[in-house]
């Protein structure tokens, strides 16, 4: 008779994916290993292989391609609410820099994390946070075009927007602080203020 309590294939893989997440957004791709995961997951270690035979590139991957889904909707919610897109911009980075603070300064962003140390050694891994991110600068301009950005200025904009999130949580987990975040509030409300003016 089996346990019902032990968990599905379903549930073991997403614990995996899931604490791979968290690890490379912590401690990096490179200094995350396989063994560290499988502990994390509360996996059998050879469980990931299982599930990625293509070992840690593979994991590393599925975890690029899941938590950019993640983060893309969490842009759709952020922004939705909002008719005045210069105001939500700042305020998407507010909330940004709160959850840096909430994670002690660990990079909230295991994409950008992950992009920073394989750009240059690991094309497909480049490829799907390039993926990602490109998924992220279409949503975001899609949304500054309906809210009267024309093309190509809305996506240059939102390419703007999140170079500078992303660039502004180095500088705050460097400093330990939210400043850099809040600063570049600013900076990104006053690039879209100038998008939908036709500046």
């Amino acid at each position: 008779m089996s346990d019902s309590k032990a968990p599905s294939t379903h549930e073991t893989r997403q614990r995996i994916v899931s604490a791979g997440t968290e690890l490379f957004r912590r401690t990096g791709y490179t200094g995350t290993g396989m063994k560290q995961i499988a502990e994390a997951a509360g996996a059998p270690f050879g469980s990931i292989y299982h599930f990625f035979p293509g070992g840690k590139a593979q994991l590393g991957e599925e975890v690029i391609r899941t938590s950019g889904a993640v983060y893309l909707g969490l842009i759709t919610a952020l922004m939705t609410p909002y008719e005045d897109r210069a105001a939500a911009t700042a305020d998407a980075f507010t909330a940004a820099a709160g959850t840096l603070a909430e994670l002690d300064f660990a990079d909230p962003c295991p994409i950008a994390t992950v992009a920073m140390e394989v750009a240059g050694t690991n094309e497909k891994l480049r490829e799907a946070t390039s993926e990602v991110f490109d998924s992220w600068i279409d949503r975001l301009a899609a949304y500054y075009a309906e809210g009267g950005v024309p093309e190509p200025a809305a996506r240059e904009t939102a390419s703007s927007v999140i170079a500078l999130l992303e660039g502004a949580f180095m500088l705050g987990r460097a400093a330990r602080s939210t400043t850099p975040v809040l600063s570049a509030a600013k900076a990104a409300a006053a690039i879209v203020r100038a998008a939908l003016a036709g500046e």
